[in-house]
């Protein structure tokens, strides 16, 4: 049975949800699910904008055949060739061997790989450039090329007739929709940390391209922003503005202190805790701590990205660095992250190698300063306990 929502006079969201998921990509993992959003442009010429995922196809093209209602389908507008959002394009386009399909040219390659066996998808291709601009009925859309946000062909659509963005994998969240497809009857701040989550992990490493399509965006006047993924935004602009601004140029968003830590046998972690609570003696409010043993990477670093300052603790592990910390730091890396304060604690027992290796993999990420690093051997002594008292003094003069 269809399933959709009404946007205004013309524009329906006809997306679906899957709350079956637990891996989205097959990396990051969804306690809540996720919604795969499609958009239906009515007139007196009809357009989608985007299909949706394998899992959700049954309820895609129900909802799509009841806004239909036994209509011909004029446009096909693909944003985005990621999976989670074209898989039902070949199946769309022979339901539909009436409807255009609008791409640009690095998607009309994207549609031949995708789609080894639809050859003939190219002959209804209508191949749009940036700033060029399509008719539905009486709804004018111009496009927008978005490159690397978060690939490389990908492109957003500005409805000047109702003042919409149609803004591809921009301004998504993880989490599935709960019945409020609008964000107006939900608290924005309460659901921030699935946004934060989504955009450091999938956009995160894309800073510049993101911040130049936050620049083209803020020159439009928008009443309406439709995601592929998660709530469509009507309001809180500023504040959701002003987080995208800070994630897209590494500003963290609060001056805060990121504990994270890998322990074999809790003597790292106890070097961790008495750092912690000499900070909380030093006034330093709202820290948080990790296991990275026992904590996703996508958390740490979306964690990563909200806080000014981190502090790793970990073993030494086979003469290497312990491998969850490796890996965690590689993410931050690859995830370009930057302009961080940092210190480090080594477990070192026989061989310290913990210290050496993270401050240099920290020293090649830009702008990264290490204030301050520790070692101990085994378990921390009473001399150590001093080390991390001063350490927490300067992390803390820091923060002020």
């Amino acid at each position: 049975m269809h399933n959709v929502y009404k946007l205004n006079d013309s524009i329906y969201w006809i997306g679906a949800n899957d709350r079956r998921i637990s891996l989205f990509e097959n990396h990051f993992p969804l306690s809540e699910g996720v919604s795969y959003n499609s958009y239906f442009i009515d007139g007196e010429e009809t357009a989608v904008m985007d299909t949706a995922d394998d899992a959700v196809l049954t309820q895609y093209f129900e909802n799509l055949a009841y806004v239909l209602n036994g209509r011909a389908l004029n446009y096909i507008i693909v944003q985005h060739m990621e999976p989670d959002h074209c898989a039902g394009l070949a199946m769309l386009a022979e339901k539909h061997p009436e409807a255009k399909i609008v791409v640009n040219c690095k998607t009309a390659a994207f549609i031949k790989q995708m789609f080894p066996l639809a050859d003939k998808l190219s002959e209804r291709f209508v191949t749009v450039c940036d700033g060029q601009s399509l008719q539905v009925g009486d709804t004018a859309l111009t496009f927008c090329m978005a490159p690397m946000v978060h690939w490389p062909e990908v492109m957003v659509t500005y409805d000047s007739t109702h003042k919409i963005l149609f803004s591809a994998d921009a301004f998504g969240s993880f989490g599935a929709l709960n019945g409020n497809i609008v964000n107006d009857k939900c608290d924005m701040k309460a659901k921030l940390s699935e946004y934060r989550r989504y955009y450091t992990n999938i956009v995160g490493k894309y800073g510049m391209q993101a911040a130049k399509l936050l620049g083209k965006a803020s020159g439009l006047d928008i009443r309406m922003i439709c995601p592929l993924h998660g709530l469509v935004l009507v309001q809180d602009f500023d504040f959701i503005l002003d987080k995208y601004t800070k994630w897209a140029s590494y500003t963290p968003e609060d001056k805060a202190i990121m504990i994270a830590f890998a322990s074999m046998y809790h003597h790292t972690e106890n070097a961790a805790e008495i750092l912690a609570c000499a900070l909380d003696r030093r006034g330093v409010r709202d820290i948080v701590m990790y296991d990275v043993s026992r904590t996703d990477v996508s958390y740490l670093v979306a964690e990563a990205f909200r806080c000014s300052h981190i502090v790793l603790a970990a073993p030494t592990y086979m003469n290497e660095l312990y491998p969850e910390m490796a890996n965690f730091i590689r993410s931050l890396q690859s995830h370009a992250l930057r302009d961080r304060k940092t210190a480090v604690i080594g477990n070192g027992t026989w061989a310290n190698q913990a210290n050496k290796t993270m401050i240099s993999m920290l020293e090649g990420m830009k702008n990264t300063e290490v204030l301050g690093s520790l070692e101990f051997m085994s378990a921390p002594g009473p001399d150590k306990v001093k080390e991390l008292e001063e350490l927490a003094e300067t992390i803390a003069a820091s923060l002020r």
